[in-house]
Formats: structure tokens, C-alpha cells, sequence
């Protein structure tokens, strides 16, 4: 996987926040890579999470329980619905970290593309996001990763 200050416009953002802001983000943005693509090679597939640094420093797992699915047997889970709950949970507990990450499936549609999605914001105001498209090998037994790429984001956790 790419380094998420490989391109001109990473490294400027880099620049543009204090050596620690930009650590913590960097870290939550490998670490979600990372824990998704493994559950992509382990399961098929993954449910929206969350990532915090804790105040101390520790990286934590944050998730929440898809809805229970809709009685007309449509079994699909409703990933905007969890990642709206992440978000909320987050939110209410702000104060107890400094940076956070959420990492998603999204579908790149310009692409036709499955992509892992991660969104980092930090107390201080800093946000990066960085997508990683991938896709079935030809066998269908492996995955295919493609390059690590910025994303915009928007603040949601600390928005006001």
C-alpha cells in the first residue's frame, strides 16, 4: 500500500498541520486500510467501523450493530444508517479523543469500482480522506487493490 504522503498534494496537506496531527491521521488511515482489506480477504466484505486515538495515544476500534433488517425479508443491512450511528457516537464522545477515522465501502461509480473508504478528522480541525479501489481477481478468490488515492472530507465530528 501507497504511503499517504506519496503524492504532491498529500505532502501539502501534510505540511500544512502540526508533525502530530498529521501522525495521528496517518496512523488511523493505515490502520483502517489495513483492518479492512483483511476483513475483505477474510470475510468478502466488512462492515462500516471506526478508528479513535485515545487521548493517551492508544488506537481503538469503534463499531455498532447493523439494524436488525426490515421485516419485508429484505436482508440487506443499512451501512448510511450504522455510519450515521458511528458518527453520533462519536460525537458524544469527543472529548475522550483526540483523532478518529471511519472506514467504509463505497462504489466508485466514475470507476465502476468498489473502493475502501477512510475519513480522518482531527480535534484540531485537520481532515484527510484517502479511497482504495479494488475488485475480485479473475479467479473470484482474491482481491485486487488498486492505488491508494486523497478524497475530500468534511469535519463531522467536531463540525460545530
Amino acid at each position: 500500500m501507497a504511503s499517504p504522503d506519496s503524492t504532491p498534494a498529500q505532502s501539502s496537506w501534510r505540511a500544512s498541520v502540526p508533525e502530530s496531527t498529521a501522525t495521528d491521521l496517518e496512523n488511523l488511515l493505515g490502520t483502517g486500510m489495513a483492518a479492512a482489506q483483511e476483513q475483505l480477504e477474510r470475510s468478502g466484505g466488512f462492515l462500516p467501523f471506526a478508528l479513535v486515538v485515545e487521548n493517551d495515544g492508544d488506537v481503538r476500534l469503534v463499531a455498532v450493530s447493523p439494524a436488525d433488517p426490515d421485516a419485508d425479508g429484505d436482508s440487506e443491512f443499512d451501512a448510511d444508517a450504522m455510519i450515521r450511528d458511528i458518527s453520533e457516537l462519536l460525537r458524544q464522545h469527543r472529548d475522550e479523543f483526540r483523532a478518529a477515522a471511519i472506514v467504509c465501502d463505497i462504489t466508485l461509480v466514475e470507476e465502476d469500482s468498489d473502493a475502501i473508504h477512510v475519513a480522518t478528522e482531527h480535534r484540531d480541525g485537520a481532515v484527510f480522506a484517502a479511497v482504495l479501489p479494488y475488485s475480485p481477481t479473475t479467479e473470484g478468490t482474491e482481491w485486487e487493490f488498486g492505488d491508494l488515492a486523497a478524497d475530500s472530507n468534511e469535519p463531522v465530528i467536531w463540525a460545530d
